[in-house]
């Protein structure tokens, strides 16, 4: 697995009120679920990204 770092300003997370862990998990399923809207990836490999199940993804990209 490939680890990537970003550096982001501490006002992102208390804008969202997310500890940083919520904030990438969130993060990973919103690029998930628009690579896979716009056809650039399958729904299993969008759920591979995501972290989830298949079922899982499908029933948050609905």
């Amino acid at each position: 697995m490939t680890t990537l770092s970003i550096q982001l300003p501490e006002t992102v997370f208390s804008a969202l009120r997310q500890p940083p862990d919520e904030f990438v998990r969130e993060m990973r399923i919103a690029a998930a679920v628009k690579w896979f809207e716009i056809g650039k990836i399958s729904h299993e490999r969008a759920a591979e990204i995501a972290g989830m199940s298949r079922s899982e993804f499908m029933d948050v990209a609905q």
